[in-house]
């Protein structure tokens, strides 16, 4: 609960260590100094420490053990990363003060904790917590206690004020006639307030107005010290709601406005067109997505793009039909081909299509299915030769997330792809445990179904000179492991033309390790577009441009972010004043021709 600010001379707390790796001062008491003010305190219920499928049985399906709503701390005694997915906000805490607030996957400091939580606790960690946040944990209670104090907001600016000197001296030393005026002026007015607020140091609404101040200037600072980068790709996915051209276009305008110049469209998913498809009509599915009855709005999109000489990439949902039960419209993909659908060991006997509780409940096709193949691409053509979009982007080109590397959560099991493999193996993968020989087989043909497919997509994609996109999971192991996804053989062959792989965190440094270790892996032709998701993992906007900063740092091709419904308010006024800072549209430009080889235009 928020008590009121006061004058603290002597307040110690004990912190109880919970990780046997974590630094020696951990152990220790700690003290607030002398004349710090606590503006607020909290204090919340650990739900668990290290989560295991033993001792965490509601967090069994979700990832890294965390279940809903939970509070959660993890130790470095519980490994190298959380595993949690985007759905929660995490926070580094290293020599009890909060260093960096994040949203997933965090890497776990070895002198220090993270703290996750999801829903109600995420909320809870939103509204109480700020970098440079105390953090004191009685092990008695089992309770999480938090401080933000005069010292935590001087430390939230110093570090800023750090961070944008840092950010100004790359760009002086890398871009030509780069203009460091503006944040400096921001640099210059935080280090003003940081002098007030230590100069009246025991007067507690002074000194809470010049820190608070000062991190808001820090915060300015940082935004405003990224240049805009003429060749970079600066995209952003986005689910239509538009049903009219006049809708169309004043999105595209805002996006012409923010900087925008490449859409990423979501065209296919939860099974259904947003257009009206001849290959859906013939193949007996729902024709079109009802959102959309007589109305085309893809082919708006392409040619009100390509006259503001913008972009348009075809978001498409592979191997994912949504989590509508498929018995809710005979026509949907799985009602009309239930032998389509993909299945978990434990229910291959089942008549009724599977769904993967640790996705939303949601629905795949089996992609061992020659007729699931035939069918997408066919799909896939009738886009290309009907609308000439710039590029593809395949998305949940990948199994469903098994909950564990054995068999028993394991996808993949279907009618087809088990007597496909018995006549190469002579077994049934039924009768394969996780320790036998043949289950590496196994794990090999399935990745073969996704890889065979990904080639056969970039093929197309050649003949019809459109560029080819996948979405990947930056952590390759896991990406095997898990999904069955061997982005790293689609790259080394040259199947495709680029890569969006997924940062689901508003870390910048875990974002600038997951992206350093793709670009050591991808073949030398494959373009890297980071996805971004701060935006809807509600991080600020100094974390968007952290990690906009970071992508550049490592010559990434461009950003695309996720996703344009979240891309809002000071997020796209940041952006278009900063790093994407567009030059004013006054009317739709005339559509310039295609360069012949596509898969160049990120350099």
């Amino acid at each position: 609960m928020n008590i009121k600010p006061k004058i603290i001379l002597i307040f110690s707390l004990m912190f109880t260590a919970i990780g046997v790796n974590a630094a020696e001062d951990i152990y220790s008491p700690v003290k607030l100094s002398r004349n710090e003010i606590i503006f607020s305190q909290a204090s919340k219920q650990i739900d668990i420490t290290n989560p295991t499928l033993q001792n965490n049985k509601e967090g069994s399906i979700f990832p890294g053990g965390r279940g809903p709503n939970q509070l959660i701390i993890y130790t470095p005694v519980f490994g190298e990363r959380t595993n949690t997915n985007e759905y929660g906000t995490e926070a580094i805490v290293q020599n009890n003060i909060i260093t960096m607030i994040s949203g997933a996957n965090s890497f776990i400091p070895a002198d220090g904790i993270v703290i996750s939580g999801h829903g109600t606790s995420k909320i809870w960690l939103n509204q109480n917590i700020t970098v440079g946040t105390k953090v004191f944990i009685d092990k008695e209670k089992n309770t999480l206690n938090v401080y933000t104090t005069s010292e935590s907001y001087m430390f939230e600016a110093e570090n800023k004020i750090e961070e944008a000197k840092n950010m100004m001296d790359y760009y002086k030393s890398k871009v030509p006639a780069y203009s460091t005026k503006i944040p400096l002026a921001h640099i210059t007015e935080a280090q003003k307030y940081l002098k007030k607020a230590k100069k009246d140091i025991e007067n507690q609404d002074k000194v809470k107005k010049y820190s608070k101040l000062a991190v808001e200037e820090a915060d300015n600072a940082i935004t405003s010290a990224l240049p805009y980068l003429p060749k970079e790709l600066k995209g952003v996915w986005i689910r239509p709601t538009e049903t009219n051209e006049f809708k169309i276009t004043s999105t595209l305008n805002n996006m012409q406005d923010m900087g925008i110049d490449t859409i990423f469209l979501e065209t296919f998913y939860h099974g259904k067109t947003i257009f009206p498809s001849k290959t859906m009509k013939e193949y007996g599915f729902i024709v079109q997505n009802e959102q959309f009855n007589k109305f085309d709005p893809l082919r708006i999109w392409v040619q009100e793009a390509h006259k503001r000489g913008m972009k348009v990439h075809i978001w498409f949902q592979s191997f994912y039909v949504g989590n509508i039960p498929p018995s809710h419209n005979a026509k949907s993909i799985l009602a009309v081909h239930p032998e389509w659908g993909n299945k978990t060991k434990q229910n291959y006997t089942s008549k009724t299509p599977t769904s993967s509780n640790s996705e939303h409940n949601g629905y795949f096709l089996d992609p061992a299915n020659p007729k699931v193949q035939e069918f997408l691409l066919k799909l896939l053509t009738e886009i290309m030769c009907t609308y000439k979009p710039d590029g593809i982007n395949l998305d949940y080109i990948r199994y469903p997330q098994a909950i564990s590397k054995n068999e028993a959560g394991s996808w993949g099991f279907t009618e087809y792809a088990r007597k496909d493999f018995k006549d190469m193996y002579k077994t049934d993968p039924i009768n394969i445990k996780y320790n036998d020989n043949l289950w590496k087989d196994w794990e090999n043909y399935r990745r073969e179904q996704i890889t065979n497919f990904v080639a056969k997509a970039g093929t197309l994609g050649r003949q019809n000179n459109v560029f080819i996109s996948t979405v990947v999971f930056p952590d390759v192991e896991n990406a095997l492991n898990t999904k069955q996804q061997d982005w790293r053989t689609w790259s080394k062959r040259d199947f495709i033309d680029g890569f969006t792989p997924l940062f689901l965190t508003y870390d910048p440094k875990m974002v600038s390790s997951m992206m350093d270790d793709v670009m050591k892996i991808k073949g030398g032709k494959t373009n890297i577009y980071a996805g971004i998701f701060v935006t809807f993992m509600g991080g600020s906007k100094e974390d968007l441009v952290r990690q906009i900063h970071e992508t550049r740092k490592l010559k990434a091709d461009g950003v695309v972010l996720f996703d344009y419904a979240h891309t809002t308010g000071e997020y796209s006024k940041t952006l278009s004043e900063g790093a994407f800072r567009p030059q004013k549209h006054t009317s739709p430009q005339k559509q310039p021709k295609k360069k012949k080889k596509f898969w160049i235009f990120g350099k």
